[in-house]
């Protein structure tokens, strides 16, 4: 797949651009509808051909602006390479699909979330800058409902990324009537869909790299602690933390950093 094969490609203009942020609006054939993505393409990746590319996931009620403009994502990424504390890498920080209060990134009756961010979220992304090809390192990551997507795509999607993780992640599809309105049933959420653990399982021979945290106070702590734990029952390789804090941004603000330097490291190994 390349950008041509989406109907139509808009770029912000250079010359209105803020912070290295780049904002691209594709015609998804996955969706059927016009959708979102925010890049961020530090200035260290100019010239470069190959360049790592991290997709970032915003929780429900969000969308594409969400990891920059409410988590200062790009900072943290800027700082980080300015400091040589990872290598040069972009930033892709899509919309859900705006379904809802949140589309879960999964496949539903009318339109494919899960495909919207595993092949086509990568493509749209080169359009945004030359620094990216068919062989950039792919990693992922999320925040709550993000981090459902995230790391379920990543178990489902293996060989598609060198790196996933996730931030509060919710773990289950049953989870989710904790933060949307909409009834479970308008989903359409296969049964193979629903638990982020057995996913994993069910590649557990071929996951990527693995990494994911949880605030102390977050609602959602036990279901981390769970997973974590069943994971490493399994024998599943993977980096679990825990630090101080809520579901909210200025946890996600502070530990991306965390993600970051994880992903970074995998392109050493």
């Amino acid at each position: 797949m390349n950008t041509s094969d989406f109907r139509t490609v808009e770029v912000s203009d250079p010359r209105f651009e803020s912070e290295n942020l780049r904002c691209v609006t594709v015609k998804s054939r996955a969706l059927g509808h016009r959708a979102d993505l925010t890049v961020f393409v530090p200035k260290q990746c100019h010239g470069l051909k190959e360049a790592p590319l991290v997709i970032l996931l915003h929780g429900v009620y969000g969308s594409h602006w969400a990891w920059a403009l409410k988590g200062g994502a790009h900072r943290t990424a800027a700082r980080l390479i300015e400091q040589k504390e990872i290598p040069p890498m972009l930033l892709a920080m899509p919309s859900d699909g705006l379904w809802g209060d949140g589309s879960g990134y999964l496949p539903h009756g009318e339109a494919d979330f899960e495909r919207w961010i595993v092949e086509e979220v990568p493509v749209a992304a080169r359009a945004a800058s030359p620094a990216l090809g068919g062989n950039s390192p792919l990693f992922i990551s999320g925040l709550s409902m993000g981090g459902f997507g995230a790391l379920r795509l990543a178990g489902k999607h293996p060989e598609k990324f060198a790196g996933a993780g996730g931030h509060s992640s919710m773990t289950h599809f049953d989870q989710f009537p904790m933060f949307v309105e909409e009834p479970l049933e308008h989903y359409a959420c296969k049964p193979e869909d629903r638990s982020v653990l057995e996913v994993l399982l069910r590649n557990r021979l071929r996951l990527p790299p693995l990494r994911f945290d949880c605030g102390s106070e977050d609602q959602l702590i036990q279901y981390n602690r769970e997973l974590s734990r069943e994971l490493t029952k399994a024998g599943v390789r993977h980096i679990y933390e825990e630090f101080p804090g809520a579901h909210s941004w200025p946890y996600w603000e502070l530990h991306l950093s965390d993600m970051l330097r994880f992903f970074g490291g995998c392109l050493k190994q």
